[in-house]
């Protein structure tokens, strides 16, 4: 394809409440590492309507959103050698962290620099993964925040033990998808049956025990008599402050707490005390800032692997690029079930 001098963008507002379509000009040359890719498919993360909320830190002003997308390879630098025109990758949520033993350097795509909601964009070739071939642009979208985040959360790769899961966003139910497909076994809680029930219908009958914790408040219990008293080995922690008591009491003995997310908001004195249980239980809590290059593509490896298809995660909600702030507004409202994905037509 001919390669256009100008693309299209959306950029936050002026006061990142909404977002504006903007026309944007591409490089005339790509230094010797770069590589230019078309951009497919975009998906949305929580953290995307958090920005736009006032809820969230480390925000460029008028940036481009969105850290998650797939792309192909449409121009590169003299001197890449890892990719070739037309292949399918993805670039990583944190530029700067490519082994997960760098020092922080705050190069969040949609955060602290202009992320993927446009037609084209321009990276490194070390901040770029391969995709799988088996999957659509919209599945493969999926994988840079909420996939990679679940396989670390995870603390993969393993192949036993028991997962609790909080919720059915993007982070969960990619990672019932990971569970099924390694031999975890998962239990997902939500305040809706019917999402329960659609839960249950990714795996064979048994595979996945669900908790509505509206009907059981003291969830925690529910886990250990799902658990035989035992309790799960990992927690994939999306709400924060007024689950973490809980969540500490789901575990295991030697478990493990994966702080993922601030639904409940990140107030650090708001949470409760949490020495006790940790000693108790011989426990870890873990912070979790999604994943390294590495964790990405063992991912994508894992996905191809285990020929694993990422449609059943995608909500049933689709949206154009026009459309991309009606993405966002459906984000915001929380009627959504797993990815909502934009797709970006040429």
């Amino acid at each position: 394809m001919s390669i256009p001098q100008t693309y299209r963008a959306f950029r936050r507002s002026a006061d990142g409440s909404s977002l504006e379509l903007v026309q944007e000009e591409l490089p005339s040359l790509l230094h010797p590492e770069q590589v230019l890719i078309r951009i497919h498919a975009v998906s949305l993360n929580y953290r995307d309507i958090a920005m736009m909320t006032g809820n969230y830190a480390a925000v460029k002003d008028k940036g481009i959103p969105a850290s998650d997308c797939a792309a192909e390879v449409i121009a590169m630098g003299s001197n890449v050698l890892t990719f070739n025109v037309g292949d399918r990758v993805a670039p990583i949520f944190d530029l700067s962290n490519v082994t997960g033993t760098e020092e922080e350097a705050a190069m969040r795509l949609g955060g602290d620099v202009d992320g993927v909601l446009r037609e084209f964009a321009v990276f490194d070739q070390r901040e770029l993964v391969r995709l799988p071939d088996h999957l659509s642009w919209e599945e493969a979208a999926c994988i840079t925040c909420a996939g990679t985040t679940a396989w670390t959360a995870l603390n993969m790769p393993r192949t036993n033990g028991t997962a609790l899961l909080q919720g059915t966003g993007g982070v969960s139910m990619f990672a019932i998808l990971i569970c099924l497909a390694a031999g975890i076994h998962p239990i997902i809680m939500s305040s809706s049956d019917d999402k329960l029930s659609i839960v249950c219908s990714l795996g064979k009958a048994g595979a996945v025990d669900t908790i509505n914790y509206r009907i059981h408040p003291q969830w925690d219990q529910e886990v250990l008599r799902l658990t035989n008293g035992r309790g799960v080995d990992v927690v994939i922690e999306n709400v924060g402050q007024t689950t973490l008591s809980r969540s500490l009491s789901s575990l295991a003995k030697r478990g493990t707490v994966s702080l993922v997310g601030f639904l409940g908001g990140h107030s650090v004195d708001q949470y409760p005390n949490t020495m006790t249980p940790l000693l108790a239980k011989q426990a870890t809590m873990r912070g979790h800032i999604v994943g390294s290059k590495i964790d990405q593509q063992n991912l994508c490896d894992f996905l191809t692997e285990k020929n694993i298809r990422l449609d059943p995660i995608i909500d049933k909600t689709s949206f154009s690029f026009e459309e991309s702030q009606a993405a966002f507004d459906y984000l915001y409202a929380a009627k959504h079930m797993g990815k909502i994905v934009i797709k970006i037509s040429h």
